[in-house]
């Protein structure tokens, strides 16, 4: 089995933001709510307050999975997983699970305290990075996932 790096995305790179773009567009495959000018537009890292930064795993050069992390408008001190995704042919592999933990690790270098939400229907994923279920947060299968971090 091939390695994967994972690193934060250059998004001074074209040629890596149109590769992260496509994965996205490919693996949500809701146009009305995940459209491509959206994913692009997400794509595109913030700084300050109100960050947004992607992560990706590169497997040969090729970009085989992604996950971004931004700031909450809505609630000080709370930290968004979201537009996670791995290459289908690439699944099962420890990309996800690799994504999810520098995407942690980041948050917690880089701010002294807080909680970070996801909403997933793979609980155990996040369970097992030590997230809480939210009571009574189930849609669709999905449910808000809860970690606290202090230093």
């Amino acid at each position: 089995m091939t390695k994967f790096q994972i690193e934060i995305l250059d998004t001074s790179s074209a040629p890596l933001v149109e590769a992260a773009l496509v994965l996205l567009v490919n693996a949500f495959a809701e146009p009305e709510h995940y459209g491509q000018r959206r994913l692009q537009d997400e794509l595109q890292a913030v700084d300050g307050r109100l960050y947004r930064q992607f992560f990706i795993a590169q497997k040969a050069g090729k970009i085989v999975g992604i996950g971004g992390v931004k700031a909450a408008d809505w609630a000080s001190k709370t930290h968004l997983l979201y537009l996670s995704a791995v290459a289908q042919e690439h699944r099962g592999q420890g990309i996800g699970r690799a994504l999810l933990g520098a995407r942690i690790e980041w948050i917690e270098k880089n701010f002294t305290s807080g909680r970070i939400l996801v909403s997933s229907a793979k609980a155990k994923r996040f369970r097992d990075h030590g997230f809480t279920l939210v009571p009574k947060s189930g849609v669709d299968g999905r449910y808000l996932m809860l970690r606290r971090f202090a230093r």
